[in-house]
């Protein structure tokens, strides 16, 4: 038994998870070549290997004849009978070759062959290991900043964070573990190339699915995601069992789930919404925390009007037009805000409208947030630092005449 080599095989089946099958054919494949390389052809060289004990024999199958022309491929009667009495002429005989007497440019070859084959193998099984893992979220320790880019570590493999992927603001320290969505896999010659980014909406579609039981289940389905990394993401939820409330679900006991993943995204805000195949509620919902009057919405040009009080004007905007903008997103709509006096002036609601509705929204008026159920959660309640809008404010997905 050859047990030095079978010792060898099963290192490197326990470390680099590559089979000793792949090993032994890549070993078959180089003595042949290595023959090739001594003898010049390899033709008539057979090669017998026992897969359980490594050892292997090799033959050369030659031609019994009166006078041999090729001495690779024929040998005498004479020296046929010298081997075993009973060949004739036109046998086969098979004369066992070593392979200690190749030379040193044949074995040298022979062992670059195999080294190639390791590592040709090493990089496939890490490949397949992330190829399984792409579209998906890992964790991974910082290494260095090169450059702007950043090294991270995911275990076998090593990824580049690049600039254009890292959130504004974020800076990381060397052995620092972080979540990383993986968007792309790529097999080169010189091992795979993940590519990773902590800005990706579906980083934060994985991380629910991590934290929150009912959506990895899919009893609580994630239907709309925006955001704008670092600062704030809106998620559309809808939940297939009447009984949980998919809002409540995600965003746990007092906070703890929703939590857990704004501390992940370095205190970024989350607001979290009911989905509505009704468009009008929709866009009502995903223009939370403001109060909305009415919405007008076309399905089929994909805008929306929306009315809203004179004091949630600029809760409804948001901070530079970033709720609406997040909610344009989130529902797929181009939404026109309009305060009730803008509103009045331009017709879409009756000139006694203010008298009609006088005192409804007083006591909201006081305390616009006290129907919030998560006021007090750390990441998700409203920031108080809007500021006042112009009269006119374009935002994308958002008009305000």
């Amino acid at each position: 038994m050859n047990t030095e080599l079978l010792e060898a095989l099963n290192i490197l089946e326990k470390e680099k998870d590559i089979s000793k099958e792949t090993i032994l054919d890549a070993i078959e494949n180089s003595l042949l070549n290595a023959c090739k390389n001594h003898f010049g052809k390899a033709d008539n060289i057979k090669l017998i290997m026992d897969r359980e004990t490594c050892d292997y024999q090799l033959l050369a199958e030659k031609t019994v004849v009166e006078e041999p022309e090729d001495e690779l491929e024929e040998i005498s009667l004479e020296k046929a009978k010298e081997i075993d009495s009973k060949y004739e002429l036109g046998d086969v005989v098979q004369i066992p070759i070593e392979s200690k007497s190749f030379g040193r440019i044949a074995t040298q070859n022979a062992k670059n062959l195999i080294l190639q084959k390791i590592r040709e193998e090493e990089r496939k099984v890490v490949y397949d290991q992330y190829f399984e893992k792409e579209k998906d979220i890992v964790t991974g320790i910082v290494q260095r900043y090169v450059g702007k880019n950043i090294s991270i570590n995911l275990g076998k493999a090593d990824a580049m964070l690049a600039e254009n992927e890292q959130v504004k603001g974020e800076v990381f320290k060397p052995t620092e573990r972080i979540k990383l969505y993986v968007v792309e896999v790529k097999n080169t010659t010189k091992g795979p190339k993940i590519l990773v980014s902590r800005t990706h909406p579906e980083l934060v579609k994985r991380l629910f699915e991590a934290e929150v039981t009912e959506v990895k289940d899919g009893i609580v389905e994630i239907k709309s995601i925006a955001r704008e990394a670092g600062s704030r993401t809106k998620i559309a939820v809808w939940s297939n069992d009447p009984d949980v409330d998919p809002v409540g679900a995600c965003v746990g006991m007092n906070g703890a789930r929703v939590n857990a993943i704004v501390s992940e995204l370095r205190g970024e805000k989350i607001d979290i919404v009911n989905w509505s195949d009704n468009p009008a509620i929709l866009i009502e919902n995903a223009l939370s925390p403001a109060k909305v009057i009415s919405v007008m919405a076309d399905p089929d040009e994909k805008t929306a009007s929306v009315i809203v009080p004179d004091y949630q004007l600029s809760l409804a905007i948001g901070k530079e037009g970033q709720n609406a903008r997040l909610a344009a997103r989130l529902t797929g709509y181009k939404i026109d805000i309009k305060s009730e006096t803008q509103a009045i002036e331009s017709g879409e609601l009756p000139e006694n409208y203010m008298e009609l509705s006088e005192g409804v929204y007083e006591e909201e008026y006081e305390e616009p947030y006290d129907d919030l159920e998560y006021e007090e959660t750390d990441g998700y309640e409203e920031s108080d630092d809007y500021e006042e809008p112009s009269e006119e404010i374009e935002t994308e997905g958002c008009e305000d005449e």
